[in-house]
């Protein structure tokens, strides 16, 4: 048994790295940068260029924390047009800019010049101030308007590439710097960086994006994000770091340990229940197959199988958590508002909330009773109908030995097949139930991460739920050579 373990989980091995490396490409491709998301503006007032500062440091921090200060993959094809640190500019529209210069003249020395000449006149808007002496005899206001305008149009130079916006923006930055005699200190930072521009497409070399490069990378993104960085911002998923949450910025693992308990939870409460409820009334079912009691139970139970989840979760409410009708059980949450009494023991913590997991239990159980019972019915007539069932009711065997001792178990098989299936679900949980009951679980957390665009949150439930469908399957493989001896591990 152990070495058919053991096979199983090397066979799983490549199907794990498949889900890893899917979960990675949608993360590195979703929407929107998330070193914006994460940045946090400067909130106490004060001059344009300090706040400016503080975000461009804020910024290079959650670069490097996120891991997005290096190459996506331990190998790209590239050009020899393309540099293979392209990947440091932290800037996902600076990048892009970038990246469309060299496509288009195809000389990164001559690019890199103008990008550095270009950050230069930025950053000597940005540290400049202005004495008081030098606006003697000027309107203040109008002075840092100007100010404010000059440093836009370089930051918008800095993410532009189409050569009509460019010429324009430097059109607009020469007329500012006309309007202030003290403003010609910036006049010869901004002539380098138009003679830098004019350089780059006098030297264009675009025939260097047509000769292929092949570039490897020890150190990437997607060997941090399984391995991690040696413990200073991220452990690697392999040792359950699945990043940080770009809403609360907590670490995406500690909200999953705290979420997934109630969803594990209720998961197991309704299978264990309905496969309580099931089996006996499919096997009785099987047994006397046509009898009244074979068509009474269908008709209910295909009756409970036909209500949606939700309209039943609020017909119960409406009816049993509610003061006008029953209100027998609390409308929501899984434990009081407050809080335990502190001189609760583990049994009265027990008893405080069972009334609130009642209500949803059934309205997470009941749907099951007619798929399970129904397979469980097909499975035992089919085994009633072989020779070996016929051979033991020839020996005059009781009936009731002949189905529990005989069929039953060898029945079994299609229901361990839906049996593997509660592992998955624990990780996604029910959304539409725990947000009726305010279940503190994962299909709630999984919602409120989509609404949110919180793609960390996302993959983390993506790759956990593929690990815990392979572990399913495991389980299940194992289960049927236990019921079934003519299933060998070999």
């Amino acid at each position: 048994m152990l070495k058919y373990i053991l096979k199983r989980i090397v066979i799983f091995i490549p199907t794990l790295i498949v889900i890893t490396l899917l979960g990675f490409v949608i993360s590195v491709n979703a929407p929107g940068d998330p070193v914006e998301r994460m940045v946090v503006a400067a909130q106490s007032g004060g001059e344009v260029g300090s706040q400016t500062i503080n975000q461009i440091e804020q910024k290079r921090y959650w670069r490097k924390k996120l891991g997005l200060d290096l190459p996506i993959f331990y190998f790209s094809l590239s050009s020899l047009s393309r540099p293979d640190t392209l990947y440091r500019i932290y800037d996902k529209n600076e990048k892009e800019a970038l990246d469309r210069l060299i496509s288009k003249f195809g000389n990164w020395e001559q690019i890199q010049d103008y990008y550095k000449s270009l950050n230069e006149f930025y950053n000597s808007q940005i540290i400049f101030k202005l004495d008081t002496a030098l606006l003697k005899g000027y309107d203040k206001n109008a002075v840092n308007e100007t100010m404010n305008q000059i440093k836009f149009e370089a930051s918008a130079l800095k993410s532009s590439y189409e050569a009509n916006i460019i010429e324009a923006k430097f059109n607009k930055i020469a007329l500012l710097l006309s309007y202030y005699p003290f403003l010609s200190k910036f006049q010869q930072p901004f002539n380098l960086v138009e003679y830098k521009y004019l350089n780059l497409k006098k030297l264009a070399t675009p025939w260097k994006n047509y000769v292929p490069t092949l570039v490897f990378y020890k150190q990437n993104q997607y060997h941090r994000w399984l391995f991690g960085d040696g413990g200073e911002f991220s452990r690697g998923l392999i040792r359950g770091d699945f990043g940080t949450s770009y809403v609360t910025k907590q670490p995406i693992s500690d909200v999953i340990f705290s979420k997934i308990g109630w969803s594990m939870f209720f998961a197991m409460l309704s299978v264990i229940l309905a496969y309580l409820v099931s089996i006996p009334v499919g096997v009785r079912a099987a047994a006397k197959r046509g009898s009244r009691f074979d068509k009474t139970s269908s008709i209910i139970l295909f009756m409970l199988y036909s209500m949606p989840s939700f309209w039943l979760a609020t017909l119960l409410l409406m009816t049993f958590a509610n003061p006008d009708a029953f209100a027998l059980f609390p409308a929501s949450g899984v434990k009081p508002a407050m809080g335990y009494p502190e001189s609760a023991g583990m049994f009265e913590k027990i008893k405080i909330t069972l009334p609130y997991l009642i209500l949803p239990a059934i309205c997470y159980t009941y749907s099951s009773f007619a798929f399970l019972s129904r397979t469980m019915r097909v499975s035992m007539i089919e085994i009633v109908g072989q020779d070996y069932i016929r051979t033991a009711r020839a020996k005059g065997l009781p009936n009731k030995v002949v189905i529990w001792k005989h069929a039953f178990r060898n029945s079994l098989l299609p229901i361990i097949t839906v049996f593997a299936n509660i592992f998955p679900a624990a990780i996604g949980g029910s959304v539409i139930l725990e947000t009726i009951f305010t279940i503190p679980g994962m299909g709630s957390e999984a919602i409120f991460a989509i609404q949110n665009n919180n793609y960390p949150m996302i993959i983390a439930v993506l790759t956990i739920t593929g690990f815990l469908t392979l572990l399913g399957y495991l389980i299940s493989d194992i289960l049927y050579a236990i019921v079934d001896p003519r299933i060998s591990y070999k």
